[in-house]
Order: structure tokens, then C-alpha cells, then sequence
């Protein structure tokens, strides 16, 4: 007798459910049939990653002459824009998960376009952006504005602003707010 459990299910319930071993293996088998004859296409997980890694590459190819891939071209906006933070307020407004955020700020560290030190809680470690950090923000700047002007001209205005709308109510809604 196997035992499913899930401590707490994103939409608030708590449930536990006993199933045979046979009978799991079917559940299985027949949802992994739904999802074979409806494609990958319902998918939000993989339609939002799909979409994510495409722009992704379109970025870092677009940021490549500025030495610079897309997710570090964000930290260091946000760490300028924010000043001085917190690692933890870093991972908190770029979601990203403190090990991810962490070995990034390492290499933007090493490269000097970063300054990690001890903040005033001796716990937390505090982001600055250095004057290298500023100087490689400013070369990337025009080559994100190519990107960033192709994905919204491509899209149009109102899309895009839609888009970004719906994408925001995503991050809220898996963030509980």
C-alpha cells in the first residue's frame, strides 16, 4: 500500500490519499494519457518556461557583445536600482532561489562588477554594485534596448502591456499574494 501525501497543496489543501500499487501505476498511466493526447501545449509550467527560455536566448544573444547574459544583466540592474541590498531582498524581487542568485553573484563578483560584504546583520550578506558593475550595465544597455524593442514591437503595445500584466498576476499567484 503506498501512501501519497502532500503537506500542504498550492491551492491550501492538506490531503493524504491510500492507493494500491496497481491502482497507482493505472492513475499514473492514465493521467500521463491525458496529457499525451492534450500535448504539452496545456501545460503552464512548460508553456511559461518555453516562453521564458526563447526570450532568454534572445537576450543573452543580444547582450553577448556586452560580455553579459540576460539574468546577470538583471541582477545588476536591480542591484542598482535598489542600491545596497540584501541578498535575500535580491532573491526576494528578482524571484530567484538564494543558491541560483548566489552562484551568479559569485561570478559577477569575480568578473568586479559586484561587491558582496557583511550587512549590518552579520547573518545577511549585502549586494553593491561597483563602478565596473555601472560601466558594464551602460555597454549592455543599448544591445538589451535592441532585445527589449523587438520582443514589444513584435508584440505590439497593447500585448505587451497585457502580457505583462499576466505575467505579474502569475508571479502573484504562485507567490500566494
Amino acid at each position: 500500500m503506498y501512501i501519497l501525501s502532500f503537506d500542504k497543496h498550492p491551492l491550501g489543501e492538506q490531503r493524504e490519499d491510500r492507493i494500491g500499487a496497481k491502482m497507482l501505476r493505472d492513475t499514473v498511466e492514465q493521467q500521463m494519457g491525458k496529457l499525451a493526447e492534450e500535448g504539452a501545449r496545456g501545460c503552464a509550467c512548460g508553456n511559461i518556461r518555453q516562453a521564458a527560455r526563447a526570450v532568454t536566448q534572445l537576450f543573452d544573444e543580444a547582450l553577448r557583445p556586452a560580455g553579459l547574459r540576460a539574468t546577470q544583466f538583471g541582477i545588476l540592474g536591480a542591484t542598482m536600482v535598489m542600491g545596497p541590498v540584501t541578498v535575500t531582498k535580491l532573491a526576494e524581487v528578482t524571484v530567484t532561489d538564494r543558491t541560483t542568485l548566489t552562484r551568479n553573484l559569485r561570478l559577477l563578483a569575480k568578473k568586479g562588477l559586484i561587491r558582496i560584504q557583511m550587512g549590518s546583520d552579520r547573518r545577511e550578506r549585502e549586494v553593491t554594485l561597483t563602478d565596473r558593475g555601472r560601466e558594464a550595465l551602460a555597454k549592455g544597455y543599448p544591445f538589451w534596448q535592441k532585445a527589449q524593442t523587438y520582443v514589444v514591437k513584435g508584440l505590439g503595445e497593447e500585448r505587451w502591456k497585457a502580457l505583462r500584466e499576466e505575467l505579474s498576476a502569475v508571479v502573484s499567484l504562485t507567490r500566494g499574494s
